[in-house]
């Protein structure tokens, strides 16, 4: 399990990009195949990942490389 000490509960897109060393367009991939789906600030409908769903992305990342040498996974966000 990788831990990462943050002190936010969401995280904008481009700290989200950054966080997992992707490109903001990966995110927004993603969340059209339904593998990381953000949430919307109800507001100004700014996409906005909870840092929980961004750990529970990352961990699951690591063990499926882990297991395949890449990665091809689902998350769905939880409602908290």
């Amino acid at each position: 399990m990788i831990f990462i000490i943050f002190m936010k509960d969401f995280l904008s897109i481009k700290e989200t990009a950054s966080l997992l060393g992707v490109t903001h367009q990966t995110l927004r991939n993603w969340e059209k195949k339904g593998s990381l789906v953000p949430y919307r600030n109800p507001i100004n409908r700014y996409r906005q990942y909870r840092f929980s769903q961004v750990q529970d992305f990352l961990d699951e990342m690591v063990r499926e490389r882990s297991r395949n040498g890449r990665f091809r996974l689902k998350i769905q966000s939880r409602e908290e």
